[in-house]
């Protein structure tokens, strides 16, 4: 049994269902990092957790998992390119814990993908760059001006 110090639902909103944020780019920081065992037990994954800091998406939160202990030596070169990329672009090029990553921000390429198995839409990070002077909005161009106009 927990006590719930008088909590009254009838003072808090409800929480929602979070529907995925658009596929674009935000301004995110690393919130929480976690090594976790693999669901087969045969390696760990880095557990990353985004958190957007900016615009209309401000305080949404994103995962990624990294393999960087596995069998496969395909998952693993990928887990240390993308590791590689979130270091580059906060800075910090050989971090000895991933505390180092936190609170950091960076930009995050956001897709999104549709689950095989429930066939739910979520949301994906495919990308990660050095923090760019605007944020939080998907990056979209902002001119009339036509592409083959623009210098």
């Amino acid at each position: 049994m927990a006590n719930m110090n008088g909590f009254n639902a009838n003072n808090v909103d409800p929480a929602t269902d979070f529907e995925p944020i658009p596929a674009g780019k935000y301004l995110a920081v690393i919130t929480d990092s976690e090594m976790k065992p693999t669901k087969s037990g045969n390696g760990h994954y880095l557990e990353l957790t985004f958190q957007i800091i900016d615009g209309p998406h401000k305080n949404r939160l994103l995962w990624s998992r990294l393999n960087l202990d596995n069998p496969s030596e395909q998952a693993v070169q990928i887990a240390q390119g993308e590791l590689s990329a979130i270091c580059r672009a906060v800075g910090v090029m050989q971090p000895k814990d991933s505390l180092e990553l936190h609170n950091l921000p960076l930009m995050v390429t956001v897709k999104c993908k549709k689950r095989e198995d429930t066939g739910d839409v979520v949301n994906e990070i495919k990308g990660y760059a050095k923090k760019e002077a605007a944020g939080g909005a998907p990056q979209q161009e902002t001119t009339n001006t036509p592409p083959w106009a623009r210098r």
